[in-house]
Parts: structure tokens; C-alpha cells; sequence
């Protein structure tokens, strides 16, 4: 394989030298080789090292740089950012992620060895000394006719993650599904995964891969959104109306919205990108529910605020909250419930206030909503008009509430130099002068100062000393 260096690749040809000294091999497995033979960049590398023995591999390992040894019921360690491991037996002996017992063997043969992966794809090994491809399960060719197939039938089963595996894999490769892989993916139990397993999936789909519809169309095949996701499964078979969705049924705008959405991620850190696409997912989860023939049209009025609690029990499900301190879940229940309103304010027959801007902005960000508006507009076949959104967005700008809203003016330390004791009416007070901060009548700490007066005038509410008192001075 023609390999260019990096830092890690660098490490492991080290490692493969100071291991060949010692009359051991040491051979780069896993993704790397998948991706090098795709010609794609790939930053992780793992090697595993055959004809020593744990003891005699870690203190060589010491000659190389800091050892630091990792894992519970196999011994795997990390030096200079790669992980070294001996070949290894699995045997599953209970249910869940957890129910192996496992044992290094450095005198396996590389094929049962690499039996053990999940897929031909992911079950080469490549030297990086000799520059040999070790490939006893015809990875290479199945790569080649972009097939996904089970390294072992009869043991792929032992890890059910390797079900949702196989969708993140097809969706971002581009393969597909081989069928005997398929019928036994429809039989194994997916009730023993936990929900960060899930997820972690699931999120490789959604980020990683160009068109992440090619997964879920993989999921519905294989019973995988009927088991995990019924309110996705909801939008299978849910009319829309063929003037505005001639694509079909919900079900197929929302892979359309997926992958548009997908094609939008651009400038976002990883929790808005998560947000924008699990939004993409539950846009209209209120569909199944609200749709109705009515005067001989399909609609589904509503929709969009009934959608917010199953897009809830989705969130529950995968245990999605928050990410690096970033609110997912108010994100996207913010863009489940106002998805319509850029174009519904755009064709509003009254002028929408720069008030309703400020205040949806405290709500969700509105550069995520204008770009699931996008993937929503053009998530359909046939040609729409989607000006509405680059209205909605650009008014959004002009505010400077795209991201958040304004800051307010007033704060409870002016308060309490007006004399406001703190308590109940201080909070009142700061929220009706925000109001007007939002509605555009109060626009610098002074106006907000005055509006104070205005209301403590108007309340009698006296705290440490009356705004009077305070001006007056002793």
C-alpha cells in the first residue's frame, strides 16, 4: 500500500522495528488500513503485535516511550498516542457489551485473529515493515465492490452493537449490505444496548457520513427503526400533500431533510452540528399525529408543537442532554417546535417586530433554525421557492440575535443602587424592563434606568430607600 507518514505511522514503524529485533511482528489492524486502501486520511493507528508475550512487549514497549496500560479483562497499551495489544480470543459467555471473556494468545495465527472483527473490511492487517497486506478474509475485494459482509456469520451475532455498526459503515462507505450479513443482522436482540452505545453509533451516521439516509433506509430494511426509534417508525406510510411533498410520505422527506441538513454542518462546533441533525430527525415527528384529509387536502396543522414531546422521548431514549456545556436538547425541541417560522413570518400578512426575532432567540439559536429551514425547503423533490429563509436570516443578523439574544441592559446591581431591596419585586422589575429591551423601547442603560423610576413610581415598591430618597442624597 502506497502510505503516506504521519505522526502515529511514524510510532508504529518504531515499534514494528524495536518488535522485529526481538523476533516478534508487529502489524497495523483496523480502520486504518480500510481507510488507506479508500485513500482516505485516518488518524488513528493500532497495532497488534504477534510472537512475544505480554511481559517481553511492555518492557520493550519502555524502550520506545512512556507506556500507559488500559483495559479490564485485556491488556491494550498506549504509547505515544497509538494503542499496541496482543492478538486475542473472545468468547461470549452473557448477554451485553460486557459479557466476554477474552485472552491474549501472541502465537495466533492472523487469521483467527482478525476472525474476531466485524466486518472483511475492518479485518485486514498490513505490514508496515514489508508492506504486505494481510487479508484472509477477502476484505480487499469486498472494499473494492463496496460490499459489507460478517468477517463470521456464526459469530457476529456475540455483539449486537455490530447491527447499528453496520449502518454507520454502509452510509459512510458507500457499501452495501451483503445478504446473508442482513438476515442475520434482523435477528439478533438489540434490547441488551445500552443507550450510550447507541448513540455513539448513531452519531457516527449522522456526522461522518455523506448521506446518513443511506443508513436509515439500511435501518427500516433490517426492523432497526421499529425496534430502537417508533417515532420514526411513525413517519413510515404518513401522507403530505402532493403539491408541497411530491417525494412521497414523511418518512422519505425526512431522509431528504437528513441529508440536506448533513450538507449544511459548515462552521459548527460538534454539539450544534448534533443539534441540527437530531432536529432534522424529529422536524416532524407531530405529522402522524395531526394529519388529516380536510376540504380534500392533506394537512397537518399543528404539527410542529405537537412534535415537540415525542422529539422529547427520542432525546430520553438516546440519552442526549447535553455536550460540552451546550444545551442540545432546548436546541432542538426549539427547532421542533418553530421549524415553520421563517417562512410563515416571511408570509405573515402583518409586519413580524423585531420584538418576535429577539424573544424566538431566546429560544433557540437561529442560525440553526434558518439552516434546518433550508434543509426542510429543499428537502423534497421538485423546485420550491426558499427566499423566505435568507429573509428570516438576514433580519436575524441585522438584530445581532442570530445565536443568542440581546444581553440585558439592566442588571440587579443598578437595582440595588436605586434602592430596590433584593426579593420578588427585583425580579419583576428586571423582567418587564428586558420586555421593553426586546420590544426595542429601551435601548441604552439609561433608558432602562428610567423605566425603573417609571415603574417603582408606578408600584410603590420601596426597598432599601425609596428612588427619591436616593436622588435627594443625605
Amino acid at each position: 500500500m502506497n502510505v503516506p507518514a504521519h505522526d502515529s505511522l511514524t510510532v508504529a514503524l518504531e515499534i514494528a522495528r524495536v518488535v522485529r529485533a526481538r523476533g516478534g511482528r508487529a502489524i497495523v489492524v483496523g480502520g486504518f488500513v480500510r481507510d488507506r486502501l479508500l485513500g482516505r486520511p485516518s488518524k488513528d493507528v493500532d497495532l497488534e503485535v504477534y510472537g512475544l508475550a505480554a511481559p517481553a512487549l511492555s518492557a520493550l514497549l519502555e524502550s520506545v516511550g512512556r507506556v500507559d496500560t488500559v483495559g479490564e479483562s485485556f491488556t491494550v497499551y498506549k504509547v505515544k498516542g497509538i494503542d499496541v495489544a496482543l492478538p486475542r480470543r473472545e468468547s461470549k459467555v452473557r448477554r451485553g457489551h460486557r459479557g466476554f471473556e477474552v485472552a491474549g494468545d501472541p502465537f495466533l495465527a492472523f487469521e483467527e485473529a482478525s476472525r474476531r472483527r466485524d466486518f472483511t473490511i475492518n479485518a485486514m492487517g498490513w505490514d508496515p515493515l514489508t508492506d504486505e497486506l494481510l487479508d484472509p478474509h477477502a476484505g480487499r475485494r469486498d472494499l473494492a465492490a463496496r460490499r459489507l459482509r460478517a468477517t463470521d456469520l456464526a459469530t457476529f451475532g456475540d455483539d449486537s452493537l455490530r447491527v447499528l455498526r453496520a449502518l454507520q459503515f454502509a452510509a459512510r462507505f458507500e457499501c452495501t449490505l451483503d445478504e446473508a450479513t442482513a438476515a442475520r443482522c434482523r435477528q439478533i436482540p438489540l434490547d441488551d444496548l445500552p443507550a450510550e452505545r447507541i448513540w455513539g453509533e448513531l452519531e457516527k451516521l449522522l456526522l461522518q457520513a455523506p448521506r446518513p439516509s443511506v443508513g436509515f433506509a439500511l435501518a427500516r430494511d433490517l426492523d432497526i427503526v421499529q425496534r430502537l426509534w417508533p417515532e420514526m417508525q411513525a413517519l413510515i406510510g404518513c401522507p403530505q400533500e402532493p403539491e408541497w411533498h411530491p417525494e412521497g410520505d414523511v418518512w422519505v422527506h425526512t431522509l431528504m431533510v437528513i441529508d440536506e441538513a448533513r450538507s449544511r454542518l459548515d462552521g459548527l462546533s460538534r454539539p450544534e452540528q448534533v443539534a441540527l441533525m437530531l432536529g432534522a430527525i424529529a422536524h416532524d415527528f407531530g405529522k402522524p399525529m395531526t394529519t388529516a384529509e380536510i376540504d380534500g387536502r392533506v394537512r397537518s396543522p399543528n404539527h410542529e408543537a405537537r412534535g415537540v414531546e415525542p422529539a422529547g422521548r427520542f432525546l430520553d431514549r438516546l440519552n442526549v442532554h447535553t455536550m460540552d456545556g451546550y444545551d442540545v436538547r432546548r436546541h432542538v425541541l426549539g427547532l421542533v417546535q418553530h421549524h415553520l417560522a421563517p417562512n410563515a413570518w416571511f408570509k405573515s400578512p402583518t409586519p413580524v417586530s423585531d420584538g418576535a426575532f429577539r424573544r424566538l432567540a431566546r429560544k433557540l439559536d437561529l442560525e440553526l433554525l434558518s439552516r434546518l429551514a433550508h434543509a426542510d425547503c429543499h428537502g423534497r423533490a421538485g423546485h420550491f421557492d426558499c427566499s423566505a429563509i435568507g429573509w428570516f436570516i438576514e433580519r436575524a443578523r441585522m438584530l445581532g440575535v442570530e445565536h443568542a439574544p440581546p444581553k440585558p441592559l439592566l442588571m440587579g446591581r443598578h437595582l440595588l443602587d436605586l434602592g430596590v431591596a433584593p426579593g420578588p419585586s427585583m425580579g419583576q422589575i428586571l423582567r418587564a424592563v428586558y420586555e421593553r429591551q426586546l420590544d426595542g423601547e429601551v435601548t441604552t442603560l439609561d433608558e432602562a434606568l428610567a423605566a425603573v423610576r417609571e415603574l417603582l413610581q408606578g408600584s410603590g415598591v420601596r426597598g432599601q430607600g425609596s428612588v427619591r430618597d436616593q436622588e435627594s442624597g443625605p
